[in-house]
């Protein structure tokens, strides 16, 4: 099969030859990998890895609407501020300085938001075309987010309130947000040309062991925009996919209900985040991307520990016919290169039907 056909096998949840694996990494450990491989492209890991996913997005063409600030680094689409923060390991960049933390209704009605014009789509179809053979996604686990993208420019607690209380100004903003995000997803399939099969979107909806928010709080204020999304897809004839963080599952039913096909990260140490659980309860109805946490042996334990993760995962999971194999999230630079390599090699192992 083609790693198109294999992917949309899955989706479907109709019996593929092997399980789809995806690779996310961050940059430091990335390049750790590619020179134990002996390659430096990014595609060329993806390659080694057999990889079936590709993905294409659009970059900022915009004029600058932010702020330089001295040490920050400044995100020309959203506006919010990151620092760098070192560790023995490598480092990663975390949030700081939020313009709209405290801010007034005018400061947030006014904060700028790029529109869909503001991006470059000229390369899209030619990328489509060279990587046909591919499963192509539009977005990604930060598309459609209410929650996050709020706070990176509020932080999380202004974010949160302002949610719950229905502040009219930020509802206005994430509107405002939204509606340039849903501009970029539509032009971008567009361009594409018949070459995108899913769309990706994403909400971290759960702590370790419970909700992060109520379920009528989603209901109510995320989920008609997450429905935009999802419905755009549909009208194109995509397949969705959304990433939902730490335990979860409590809202799967609804996303079901929603149009969604597949649920992403799923870390397997959160409450009812088991392959087991999500299998048994949802296997049939959901697709399923992701089990091998980034917090887990692929992180911290033996090669032998690793395969046993990636063997017991496929065991529940493979009946469904929908499970991708994915880290839950990017691979953390903490990671042992030859883990992430020997993942990839047990990937191929037990994941063929």
């Amino acid at each position: 099969m083609t790693s198109k056909a294999r992917v949309l096998n899955a989706f479907d949840r109709i019996k593929p030859d092997r399980v789809p694996v995806n690779y996310m990494s961050n940059p430091g450990i990335h390049a750790k990998v590619a020179k134990a491989l002996g390659v430096r492209k990014y595609e060329k890991v993806r390659q080694a890895f057999n990889v079936d996913f590709r993905g294409i997005n659009a970059p900022f063409k915009g004029t600058p609407h932010f702020k330089e600030l001295p040490g920050r680094k400044v995100d020309p689409v959203y506006g919010f501020y990151t620092k760098w923060i070192g560790n023995k390991f490598g480092g990663y960049e975390d949030f700081c300085d939020f313009p709209l933390m405290d801010a007034d209704e005018a400061t947030i009605r006014n904060f700028h938001v790029p529109s869909p014009d503001d991006f470059d789509y000229s390369e899209v179809y030619d990328y489509c075309k060279s990587k046909k053979e591919y499963a192509m996604g539009v977005g990604d686990p930060g598309i459609g987010t209410v929650i996050n993208t709020t706070g990176f420019v509020m932080n999380m607690e202004n974010a949160l309130v302002n949610l719950i209380t229905e502040d009219a100004a930020t509802i206005d903003y994430i509107r405002r947000r939204t509606d340039m995000e849903l501009g970029k997803m539509e032009r971008l399939i567009g361009a594409a040309k018949g070459h995108v099969d899913f769309l990706w979107l994403g909400e971290d909806l759960g702590t370790q062991d419970k909700p992060l928010i109520s379920r009528d709080l989603y209901l109510k204020v995320l989920a008609p925009i997450h429905q935009k999304f999802i419905d755009l897809a549909k009208a194109n004839k995509l397949r969705v996919m959304i990433h939902t963080c730490g335990s979860s599952s409590w809202i799967y039913d609804d996303l079901i209900r929603m149009g969604v096909d597949a649920v992403d990260t799923l870390q397997p140490e959160a409450l009812n985040m088991s392959p087991k659980y999500l299998a048994d309860r949802f296997g049939g109805r959901l697709s399923f991307h992701g089990c091998i946490s980034t917090a887990g042996p692929l992180s911290y334990g033996t090669l032998d520990e690793l395969e046993k993760q990636v063997r017991d995962t496929m065991e529940v999971m493979k009946p469904t016919y929908g499970y991708m194999l994915s880290p839950t999230h990017s691979i953390q630079d903490n990671t042992p290169v030859w883990n992430v390599i020997a993942l990839y090699k047990f990937a191929e192992k037990y994941g063929r039907y």
